[in-house]
């Protein structure tokens, strides 16, 4: 109850989180110290709620031979304060995997590439990771459709390493369960970083560009 009431006090200030400045949030993906990508999500202000279009690129190289790619786009929309669509198709690798949810007066009905249709809880967010109140609710996997219960752990203050050398107060979350990840975010409720290990066991981070 401890653990759950402190990361109920850690994100309660952050029901709403600003858009962020300039409209964007971009990442930079590093492997094992070497970039391989990027992760862009685009925020569209519109009546009565906000467009998110999410682009990642991803490619592992040696030499002029690529071992790896990994690409998704997706647009996810928020209208008076409920997502009511999400969709999204992935390259991973050369497998294809999609979803899409849609909101009707009974709720928010999910499909994909690995899961039938259902309809989601109604707390549950899609795991994009800009809204930081996805870390007290279940989870929609954006490139598969599929409902994720992660297990989500307060670490506490940090500070992280920006590009120019400078560093950024930020609150570290691990995450466990159905979501092997490390997520923090700033003092402005904005996602600021992530942390995961690859399939073949190689660290991924993302740094805020």
């Amino acid at each position: 109850m401890r653990r759950r009431s402190l990361l109920a006090a850690a994100t309660s200030a952050c029901l709403a989180p600003a858009m962020p400045t300039g409209n964007q949030r971009a990442f930079r993906i590093v492997r094992n110290g070497s970039a391989i990508g990027t992760h862009v999500l685009t925020f569209e202000r519109v009546d009565n709620g906000v467009d998110i279009r999410i682009a990642v690129d991803i490619a592992v190289s040696f030499g002029p031979i690529t071992l790896f790619r990994y690409t998704l786009r997706g647009l996810e929309q928020w209208r008076n304060g409920a997502v009511i669509h999400v969709d999204a198709t992935t390259n991973d690798d050369g497998t294809p995997e999609h979803m899409r949810a849609d909101r009707d007066a009974d709720g928010l009905w999910v499909e994909g590439s690995k899961t039938p249709r259902y309809l989601a809880p109604a707390e549950a967010m899609p795991a994009t990771h800009w809204d930081i109140s996805e870390l007290k609710n279940p989870w929609i996997n954006p490139q598969d459709g599929r409902l994720l219960h992660p297990v989500v752990q307060l670490v506490g203050d940090d500070a992280l390493s920006m590009p120019n050398g400078a560093t950024r107060p930020a609150t570290h979350y691990a995450l466990s369960g159905d979501a092997k990840l490390d997520l923090w975010y700033d003092t402005a409720c904005q996602w600021s970083a992530l942390r995961f290990l690859a399939k073949d066991g190689s660290l991924v981070r993302y740094e805020l560009t």
